[in-house]
């Protein structure tokens, strides 16, 4: 397959799961979205159309634990979040994986991120 082929693919997986997929204010989204040289982690009121929490691989708690954006970086980075949305009282979400394949990179972050109390 192209590379165009595989971002199309991703496209319709993310159209597809966001059709089904919101987030409240009591269960916001908690949508993971990976680039070429970052990860992004954000916390979403679709209701209110805002974010409560966000935190990615460019943030000063990750840089300060010298994280990269791999598998471990991954795992810190769900930790992270997990701890931003405690501190905005969030216990419970809906997870988006925002059309990437549930594996690597996203299931270390979702892994982390319920051993750290995050309920999906």
């Amino acid at each position: 397959m192209s590379v165009i082929e595989n971002k199309v693919q991703r496209m319709r997986r993310h159209a597809r799961i966001r059709k089904k997929v919101s987030g409240t204010a009591e269960r916001p989204r908690f949508c993971v979205s990976i680039t070429a040289n970052h990860i992004y982690c954000q916390f979403i009121d679709d209701v209110a159309g805002r974010t409560l929490a966000a935190v990615s691989t460019l943030s000063e708690a990750f840089k300060s634990q010298n994280g990269k954006p791999n598998m471990a970086g991954a795992a810190l980075l769900g930790k992270l979040a997990a701890e931003s949305a405690k501190a905005v009282n969030v216990g419970e979400v809906v997870f988006d994986r925002s059309g990437f394949k549930f594996h690597g990179r996203i299931k270390a972050i979702a892994d982390a991120a319920r051993e750290n109390g995050l309920k999906f």
